[in-house]
């Protein structure tokens, strides 16, 4: 380690040395004010100087940032690198292949396939296809040609209003979270490439009908758009708006993958006249989302509200979306099935790993059970109990790419949705500042200066073009596999990379169960054997203690 000189230790005593930035301001005030004074130097460096002086005064005597105490003028070099890390990070540092929480790859793809630029990739691929975890498809030395990239599916088959949906939807995103002009540019591009729009739990708002894109409306614990003056729930208000044409499904929200079991709060200053119109809320009053509903308080409860909702909209496929939390909540939820004979329409199942305008570190990153795991439960769960083919899934969590789709269909989905690749499509850059009000798109605002950057028909055509392009590249996927749809995809399909020497099948690795074990009582391994006497068509909670597993 180096010492200082002797003189400058002495100096350091009497006048710190990491004052001397502070200092150099000082004297080239002075210097520039005599220099101005005989005509010789520009007015303008005296005020900078003489700013910078005077900043430094203030830090010497502000106590809030210990920095900026003991480093006057220079310590907010600290804090303005501290601010434009992310930034640096994202454009200099950060690899292609390093997601933080999407890769530059990922994003990169969406841009491309949203401006309709080409996407294809020369001189191979740039991940490492002997690192553990990675997985690909195989393909057939037969494959098909199919005619069409349009591939849906039949939710609510036998109800009166049957929906033929999308494999691939715009996830929840509420008005309030979105601005004005990213909502409308989602519901256009919806419209173009008929597809499905969610609202999220900030209900239907004007933006959301202008343009006629198919709707998938989401209730909330809130009841948003469908409630009366004390927060619960209003069947007069829900049926007028559910019987609405372009309202397609209805959606009940138990739990959201970036922050479950946790409500939220929306600010009375940005509860606007129109967010309030949305809602049904005062404008200017917080808007209070709980953390469960009031309408049900047992999963039999659940099951009926879910049948008078389907009723009061003209039995429109009507389901729920939950992230994965207690297993014997959900079997609860499973056992309400078999009792009452009611059974949902879709269940939408959220991952961990979604995202959300906001939400607290602990529950971002610690709380819920990641996708794979939540749709294997979901799925394996309603095949035990001959449920499946009566139920569609829908999954939600980082969903960018054709291979994404796949592979979660692989594990059982039906159909993928997408909140962030959509969002990318609209032009967002993954700034994280979703939360300020100040997203430098235009994309997370209310700041109508700032949403202006949003040219609705634009980003319509572009969100459209994600969609398709998307769709495009599962076709291809699907005929390299040798099949006609992507339901055809199974686990047998995908190959997981365990170490350098060793991948299997993912119907090798991850537990599927047989159709019909778990009403014969065969438990096909310890969450079922463990859980699932545990749980009761009447409660939430544990029905005796929880065994331990050595």
């Amino acid at each position: 380690m180096l010492a200082w000189p002797g003189w400058t230790r002495r100096i350091n005593e009497y006048f710190p040395l990491r004052y001397m930035t502070w200092m150099l301001c000082g004297v080239l005030a002075l210097f520039f004010a005599i220099g101005w004074m005989g005509g010789l130097t520009d007015g303008a460096l005296v005020l900078v100087f003489l700013a910078l002086t005077l900043l430094g005064l203030r830090d010497v005597r502000q106590q809030r940032h210990s920095i900026l105490r003991n480093y006057p003028v220079i310590g907010h070099l600290r804090f303005l690198l501290e601010f434009i890390r992310p930034e640096i990070r994202q454009y200099f540092l950060e690899g292609d292949n390093d997601a933080a929480p999407f890769s530059r790859a990922q994003r990169s793809i969406v841009y491309q396939r949203a401006k309709g630029d080409p996407d294809q990739r020369p001189f191979g691929t740039q991940l490492d296809v002997g690192a553990r975890g990675y997985e690909w498809i195989n393909h057939s030395l037969a494959p098909t040609h199919l005619t069409s990239h349009d591939f849906r599916i039949t939710i609510g088959a036998g109800r009166p209003q049957p929906y033929s949906a999308s494999v691939f939807n715009i996830s929840a995103m509420s008005f309030g979270a979105l601005s004005a002009n990213a909502i409308l540019a989602l519901n256009r591009g919806a419209k173009l490439g008929g597809f499905a729009h969610d609202t999220g739990e900030g209900s239907i708002s004007v933006h959301h009908r202008a343009n006629g894109g198919d709707l998938i409306w989401e209730i909330g614990s809130g009841y948003f758009g469908c409630r009366n003056e004390d927060g619960g729930f209003s069947a007069e208000r829900f049926q007028a708006s559910a019987i609405d044409p372009q309202v397609k499904m209805i959606e009940l929200k138990l739990s959201q993958g970036a922050k479950p079991g946790h409500g939220g709060v929306l600010p009375g200053p940005k509860v606007t006249e129109e967010i309030a119109a949305a809602r049904g809320v005062p404008v200017g009053q917080a808007c209070i989302s709980p953390a469960r509903h009031s309408a049900f308080s047992t999963p039999v409860e659940m099951m009926q509200f879910i049948d008078r909702l389907r009723n009061l909209s003209g039995g429109k496929p009507t389901g729920f979306k939950l992230c994965i939390g207690h297993p014997w909540e959900w079997f609860a939820l499973c056992k309400a099935m078999l009792e009452t004979g009611i059974t949902p329409d879709f269940i939408v199942v959220d991952g961990a790993e979604g995202g959300t305008g906001a939400a607290p570190l602990e529950f971002t990153n610690y709380v819920g059970a990641p996708l794979q795991e939540g749709l294997l439960l979901v799925h394996n769960t309603l095949v035990g109990l001959n449920l499946r083919d009566k139920i569609k899934i829908g999954c939600a969590g980082k969903v960018t790419t054709a291979f994404d789709i796949v592979r979660l269909m692989a594990l059982g989905a039906d159909w993928c949705n997408a909140a962030r690749g959509f969002m990318f499509a609209l032009g967002c850059i993954q700034a994280q500042a979703c939360h300020t009000g100040h997203c430098p798109t235009g994309v997370t605002t209310q700041d109508a200066l700032r949403q202006r950057a949003i040219n609705v028909p634009d980003k319509a055509t572009r969100v459209a073009n994600f969609h398709q392009n998307t769709l495009k590249a599962l076709k291809e996927l699907v005929e390299a596999a040798g099949l006609c749809h992507p339901q055809e995809i199974t686990a047998q399909h995908i190959v997981h990379r365990l170490d350098k020497h060793e991948v299997r099948l993912l119907a090798n690795l991850l537990p599927f169960v047989e159709p019909g074990c778990v009403l014969r009582g065969d438990m096909p391994h310890n969450t079922f054997r463990i859980y699932w006497p545990l749980a009761s068509a009447h409660s939430f909670t544990p029905q005796g203690p929880i065994e331990r597993v050595a």
